[in-house]
């Protein structure tokens, strides 16, 4: 019986692996900003801009994704994207962040932190031999922050959430081993939005690795009593894919 039960779990776990698919997506670049303006709190707070006032050097960023597919159709993945960028500037007005008061005319060095960890499913219910399009649930857990510093003060608001999206992915074949691929996370609702969205060329060398080369486009906020932050990236990137 003992080897019975071996023998039918085996069957089971060899059978789900000889239909799906694990695939490393690693990508890389420059990160830039586009906007950037916050105030906290909402209401009592100075706004401010983290691109005309403080000036943020652009960044390099990576991230990584761990896709599992499950008969060409269902896909599970997880995502890890670090991203910090820092900062410089003399605003000529007093500031006042979280509980401190920055004085008029002092060097502020500022820096954005928003990491983002996502666990998404996504049913792909078009594939032909030139399109592919699916469309999923993400489930995302945000870890920001926002430091400022002058030569004698500190001030930091963090904020830790989860954020519901939706996700979708697009592929056009024009060739055997070319793809133009769309794809992100993306929702909006009254408090505030969140896109996370990337066009990019990819070519597959063989069929364990593929290269990509593109744009993604990282834009939201939120607008609530806590904090008013609205901002955008942009993102020159090239990644690689690695199919197992």
């Amino acid at each position: 019986m003992k080897n019975l039960k071996s023998i039918i779990f085996y069957t089971i776990i060899t059978s789900a692996l000889s239909y799906a698919q694990i695939s490393i997506d690693t990508e890389s670049g420059m990160a830039f900003t586009g906007y950037n303006d916050v105030q906290i709190p909402r209401e009592t707070g100075t706004r401010f801009s983290l691109y005309n006032q403080i000036k943020t050097d652009p960044s390099i960023f990576f991230r990584a994704r761990l896709n599992y597919t499950i008969n060409n159709k269902h896909v599970i993945s997880a995502l890890y994207a670090p991203f910090s960028l820092y900062g410089s500037g003399i605003i000529e007005q007093s500031l006042k962040f979280e509980s401190v008061t920055f004085p008029a005319n002092d060097t502020l060095q500022s820096t954005y932190m928003f990491n983002s960890y996502r666990l998404t499913y996504r049913y792909d219910f078009v594939e032909t031999d030139k399109i592919k399009f699916g469309l999923g649930f993400t489930a995302k857990i945000r870890d920001a922050a926002i430091t400022l510093k002058s030569k004698d003060t500190t001030s930091t608001k963090t904020n830790v959430g989860f954020v519901p999206i939706i996700n979708f992915n697009l592929e056009y074949r024009p060739a055997h081993n070319l793809s133009v691929v769309l794809n992100g996370d993306a929702l909006a609702a009254p408090q505030g939005r969140a896109e996370d969205v990337m066009l990019a060329l990819q070519y597959r060398f063989n069929r364990h690795v593929d290269f990509k080369v593109g744009y993604r486009i990282l834009e939201g906020g939120a607008d609530v009593a806590e904090v008013y932050n609205f901002s955008l990236f942009h993102y020159a990137l090239a990644g690689l894919i690695l199919n197992f």
